[in-house]
């Protein structure tokens, strides 16, 4: 048996959202720094299975967000528990497995992690049918318990915190399946930083208490936000940093708006965040998986606007629960955001309970516990045949997938 430098660990992901892609990038980066010549490669699961529809499913999806998220939180909440609607969904998922089961053959992985719950469905459906032994993982990007991300045949799961892990426990997952690792980002935020030398490139005085706006990748900055900006209801000592992510139109509007503003300063996207994160006084952000991890990575205090009805919700009552941080209701942020700003023992409060529950490093605990389970659980290509099943050579096959598919999906419950 090859060790696991001289073997290959397969990351599934998908571009529905940034937080399954930055997670992935996560894991890459820390083995880069830690294990130079441990091979990794990142696959977008929808890329490789529904390549016509990824570009148009991505673009859909952020639509469905921006203009319809009562109806996405509704199905959420409707498949939150295992029932027949989630099954559905978790075999639309599974259609083309035959494209997965010739990758496997030609990449020859050692594991399999997944950051994306669709591809953790294909990976499950393929080992229920015997047609792989690989060890397979999932990393889970929310602090949520929903469904989507649970498959019989997922041999490991690792979460960002110890609330996950019981709600997985609840749901029947074996608590030696369960690590706490944390959401895995970036091992720069993580890095100490020179805050004074920061802020000097950035032109901020000393004095200035730093307030870094959020919205996203695609920039999904609320309304009230802005109106918060152009109030002017805010110390003077403040410094607003607006981050618009990819949103050009957003970005070049805010631009126009506050161009002669010496309090406001706007940017598009920004492939530094971590230095921005760590001046921040306080981030005002909406709460996806991977922005939170970060933030609590820096320990960074957080005031969270409008989260999605779904994870985003999940991710929000579970940094509010812990003390890290507060949720405004609609009309409440700039009451909310004043409290804040006037209250510094109270911002600190924030931070020392966000450096009591922060993971440092947790890329690299992640990659560490794949190289655990890597060693423990050994696949063998012989396994498929001794366990009288299809050879594993036939996975290339279309038609023997497709017919084991269909008759997988028939029996299915």
């Amino acid at each position: 048996m090859r060790s696991i430098y001289e073997q290959k660990i397969i990351i599934l992901t998908g571009s529905l959202g940034e937080g399954h892609n930055q997670a992935s990038k996560a894991i890459v980066e820390s083995a880069k720094r830690k294990y130079p010549h441990l091979r990794v490669k990142v696959i977008d699961y929808m890329e490789l299975t529904h390549p016509r529809l990824h570009v148009a499913g991505q673009f859909f999806f952020v639509q469905w967000m921006k203009h319809f998220p009562s109806v996405y939180g509704y199905l959420f909440q409707k498949t939150r528990e295992e029932n027949t609607l989630i099954q559905m969904l978790k075999r639309f998922s599974t259609f083309s497995l035959q494209k997965l089961s010739a990758m496997l053959e030609t990449e020859k992985p050692a594991i399999v992690v997944s950051t994306f719950p669709p591809a953790a469905a294909g990976m499950s459906l393929l080992k229920a049918m015997g047609y792989t032994d690989v060890p397979t993982a999932t990393v889970m990007t929310d602090h949520t318990d929903h469904s989507y991300w649970i498959h019989s045949h997922t041999d490991y799961y690792m979460v960002g915190s110890d609330v996950v892990q019981v709600a997985l426990e609840r749901k029947g997952v074996p608590s030696e399946k369960i690590s706490v690792t944390g959401i895995p980002v970036n091992p720069l935020y993580s890095q100490p930083v020179d805050e004074e030398r920061l802020r000097d490139y950035y032109g901020l005085k000393p004095s200035e208490q730093v307030v870094l706006i959020m919205g996203g990748g695609e920039g999904m900055i609320d309304k009230e936000i802005i109106e918060l900006l152009k109030s002017r209801a805010y110390p003077l000592d403040v410094r607003f940093m607006v981050v618009c992510g990819r949103n050009m139109k957003l970005y070049q509007s805010l631009l126009e708006e506050f161009a002669e503003h010496p309090q406001i300063t706007i940017m598009g996207y920004v492939d530094r965040m971590h230095e921005l994160m760590a001046m921040a006084d306080l981030m005002v952000t909406k709460p996806g998986g991977l922005t939170i991890s970060e933030a609590l990575t820096m320990e960074r205090p957080m005031l969270l606007v409008k989260p999605l009805p779904g994870q985003e919700q999940d991710n929000a009552d579970y940094l509010v629960g812990i003390g890290v941080a507060r949720q405004a209701m609609a009309g409440e942020l700039q009451h909310q955001f004043m409290t804040l700003m006037s209250n510094p023992s109270l911002l600190q409060e924030m931070k020392r309970k966000a450096a009591i529950n922060t993971h440092k490093d947790s890329a690299l605990s992640v990659l560490t516990r794949l190289m655990e389970i890597q060693r423990r659980y050994r696949p063998s290509r012989e396994w498929a045949e001794e366990q009288n099943q299809v050879p594993y050579e036939v996975l290339n096959r279309e038609v023997y997938v497709n017919e084991a598919l269909h008759h997988y999906h028939d029996s299915y419950r």
